[in-house]
């Protein structure tokens, strides 16, 4: 059986000063602080600690010998997306992470795989950056859950969406810039509390504006961190689009009938949960994703997955490796 974690992030040993490349401040860097260890800066801010298997392919590989995972896909952290830079900016520093991940890649192609990241902040420049990537040898992107005040319906985003499609060109959508930072200032409650509600924020956007009748059923679309709050609360989505017109007045079908659009990873941590999204989703639709090599990822990748007790042992196949192979066309 073939283990793929297909969530896993990234950052660059070392990447030129864009800040002095652009004349511009408060771009990302990293800031090597000793032997292994780093923080990462947003200017002269500290953004979060990390160590080296962020950018160590060697120390990685090991990890993923550790935890039994043959394939790894990794993504940019989401600091880097550059989304409020000029499109010109954040499409040269886009495609200064990308080759840079492309390099990691390369110390072992058959088992670390990249997406790529694109100026999502215009559909031109990212849609000429995703079909780059591919060509490249990128299996497929990742991009932010919104862009300003832009959901995933926005008309530019669907179209980038189609494009994806168009190409081939598998998606990742992570939650990041998160919503009422001002009253979350301690406890990381913006990732607690915040991430999982920009995930469903993003999965209802297109469910109900009627934006998956536009987009080709090709596109293979996956949600971070299990679809955050969505598989909880669709209940309550499902009885608000039965009752209320306003909330189905672009939608033509029911909410649950949109589950086999998407895809969601096991980023979940909890067996009642991993077992609710199977039922939701469907055990076809579940990838292995981790969120390594940060803290709030799993600490054992794949141990939620093969230590559940009531999944059979089809059912472990599919989640730990079987879908993401499908998913990315890598078999």
């Amino acid at each position: 059986m073939t283990v793929v974690d297909m969530h896993t992030h990234f950052v660059p040993e070392r990447w030129p000063d864009l800040a002095e490349r652009f004349g511009t401040p408060d771009w990302p860097w990293l800031k090597h602080t000793e032997a292994g260890r780093g923080m990462l800066m947003v200017g002269e801010k500290a953004f979060r600690p990390v160590y080296e298997a962020l950018w160590n392919p060697v120390l990685r590989l090991e990890e993923m010998d550790r935890d039994g995972v043959d394939i790894q896909i990794m993504c940019a952290t989401p600091v880097l997306f550059g989304y409020d830079r000029p499109v010109r900016h954040a499409a040269e520093a886009a495609a200064i992470f990308n080759d840079l991940a492309l390099d990691m890649c390369s110390h072992r192609p058959q088992r670390l795989k990249a997406l790529c990241q694109v100026p999502l902040q215009d559909i031109d420049a990212a849609c000429t950056e995703v079909s780059r990537s591919k060509a490249q040898g990128h299996v497929g992107v990742q991009i932010g859950n919104h862009v300003g005040l832009k959901n995933l319906d926005d008309e530019g985003l669907v179209t980038f969406l189609q494009h994806c499609a168009s190409e081939r060109m598998p998606v990742l959508v992570h939650p990041w810039d998160m919503l009422g930072h001002e009253r979350m200032p301690k406890y990381m409650l913006q990732w607690l509390v915040a991430m999982p509600a920009e995930t469903q924020l993003s999965i209802l956007s297109l469910i109900l504006s009627g934006a998956f009748e536009r987009i080709p059923k090709e596109l293979k679309l996956c949600f971070a961190h299990g679809g955050g709050s969505f598989a909880f609360t669709l209940g309550r989505v499902e009885n608000a689009w039965q009752h209320r017109d306003i909330v189905r007045e672009d939608c033509p079908h029911p909410p649950s009938h949109y589950t086999d659009r998407f895809y969601v990873d096991s980023a979940v941590f909890s067996e009642d949960s991993l077992e609710l999204l199977v039922n939701v989703m469907g055990e076809e639709r579940v990838l292995l994703g981790s969120d390594s090599p940060f803290p709030l990822g799993e600490q054992q990748v794949g141990k939620l997955v093969r230590g559940h007790a009531t999944f059979s042992a089809e059912r472990k196949q599919k989640i730990l490796g079987l879908n993401a192979l499908d998913f990315f066309a890598l078999s």
